[in-house]
């Protein structure tokens, strides 16, 4: 990919234009990295996003035992290290080129010039990162566990609950029995032992007709009700991401609460 085609992609760039997206891409610099080579490590300063153009990069925490702790395994189109572009704060974790890579560099000096050139791009970028901090915001002062099934049910249509109960039944006993039931009656009622005139004598053209209606008519009900399982899943992941991110962040403010605490506690001690 092009590193027009990436800025596009990266969400932090989402407001701006054709012709802005063009220029700035013009002003990345290009790195490559070989496999195992760290790209940086945590605690270095950090003044530069990266995004990747080919090739793959983790990030993880340095450990003593295992070595790292792997946190997340980017590939062509991914992004990292995007706070260090307005806060220049030490890096918080370590990023190592898995494979042969190449990224695109974005420091903070280029992206500082280049809004000084454009400041309607600085408004985008500013709108962009605002709806991104409201979506946090509103992620950590509502509640984000909820029922989804009960929430999607509400909403469905005559035609959806059709559907569902066709793709039940379908796959149930209930419907073998009973179709064998209307097949064995059905050829039983239509022979010469039981009536002179059959409406629809062997080899049952009519019934074969039904049945064959039947299956037609099945099979798009039955996809309709698994598609809308798979919306449900899909629906269900995303909830339980956004739980485990509101703990996840619940118990950071915690721990750095108890360790100002403590530090404040010890203050105490040594007076």
């Amino acid at each position: 990919m092009d590193a027009t085609s990436l800025l596009r992609s990266n969400p932090l760039f989402e407001g701006l234009s054709e012709e802005d997206l063009a220029e700035l891409s013009g002003a990345l610099q290009t790195r490559s990295f070989k496999a195992g080579q760290m790209i940086f490590a945590r605690g270095d300063a950090g003044d530069a996003m990266y995004i990747v153009s080919s090739g793959n990069v983790n990030i993880h925490l340095p450990d003593d035992a295992s070595g790292r702790i792997s946190l997340q395994d980017l590939a062509s189109g991914e992004f990292f290290g995007e706070l260090s572009l307005f806060d220049a704060k030490p890096r918080s974790a370590s990023a190592l080129a898995t494979t042969d890579a190449v990224l695109f560099e974005l420091n903070h000096a280029t992206l500082k010039d280049y809004l000084r050139h454009h400041p309607d791009a600085a408004m985008a970028i500013l709108c962009t990162t605002s709806e991104r901090l409201r979506e946090t915001n509103n992620l950590l002062t509502t509640r984000a566990s909820r029922n989804v099934d009960e929430e999607i049910d509400n909403t469905l249509s005559f035609g959806d609950h059709l559907a569902d109960l066709v793709a039940e039944f379908n796959g149930s006993w209930k419907f073998i029995i009973v179709l064998f039931a209307i097949i064995g009656g059905w050829c039983l009622v239509n022979t010469h032992l039981v009536m002179k005139s059959p409406p629809d004598p062997y080899p049952y053209e009519f019934f074969n007709l039904a049945l064959a209606i039947l299956v037609g008519l099945q099979g798009p009900l039955i996809v309709m009700s698994q598609n809308r399982q798979s919306f449900k899943d899909r629906a269900r992941a995303e909830m339980d991401f956004k739980v485990n991110l509101k703990n996840e962040i619940n118990i950071e403010g915690l721990l750095r609460e108890l360790g100002e605490f403590r530090a404040e506690v010890q203050q105490r001690r040594k007076r």
